[in-house]
């Protein structure tokens, strides 16, 4: 395991060098995205800006608390959503935007652990509970897009970030934490309650 610092937009190749347990601080561009963001994606023709925005980052499942400051926006609280919402979408949508993955909270399903390894991408899991520390580490919020049709919580934000924190649990390999603790609780539920 290692800690390996991810600069946004990033390169595809050093995102296939992680795997599961490694600690990963990222620098520069990324997009949350939820429900309604994903749908949109898949469902409807994306504009260029969004596309290129996209475009080998990462999408955040985070419906990020806001406030105006000024003509712009800051950050107060960013804490991870729960990613398996995205299950129907997130393997498409990292193919056919270019993204290097997704972060969110509590891992995804087969059909995404297969999309990360057809497109070289990867999990990362934000820590949730601490969504005004991780707050801290945007430095910024460069744009906002889908605000009015989707509202707050699930429009485009885009945030400039600085040494934020995530582990990777499903990495280009076809590895998955998620899956190794379903697989270990599985076996010892049956040892346990054998008969």
């Amino acid at each position: 395991m290692k800690t390996v610092r991810i600069d946004l937009p990033g390169d595809r190749e050093i995102i296939k060098t992680l795997r599961v347990g490694d600690e990963v601080r990222l620098f520069g561009r990324m997009l949350t995205g939820r429900d309604a963001a994903h749908k949109f994606l898949i469902e409807e023709e994306c504009p260029q800006e969004i596309k290129d925005l996209l475009r080998k980052s990462i999408i955040y499942h985070c419906g990020p608390v806001v406030k105006r400051e000024g003509d712009g926006w800051k950050v107060v609280a960013a804490g991870p959503t729960t990613s398996i919402r995205e299950e129907p979408y997130q393997a498409q949508v990292i193919a056919d935007y270019e993204l290097l993955g997704a972060m969110g909270k509590g891992g995804m399903g087969p059909r995404t652990l297969a999309g990360l390894a057809a497109s070289g991408a990867v999990y990362l899991h934000a820590v949730g509970g601490v969504a005004s520390l991780l707050a801290q580490r945007i430095k910024r919020v460069s744009a906002v897009h889908m605000l009015e049709e989707f509202g707050a919580p699930e429009a485009f934000w885009v945030l400039e970030v600085e040494d934020f924190p995530a582990l990777v649990t499903m990495d280009s390999q076809g590895g998955s934490i998620h899956q190794q603790v379903l697989d270990r609780s599985t076996q010892i539920f049956a040892e346990r309650f054998k008969g």
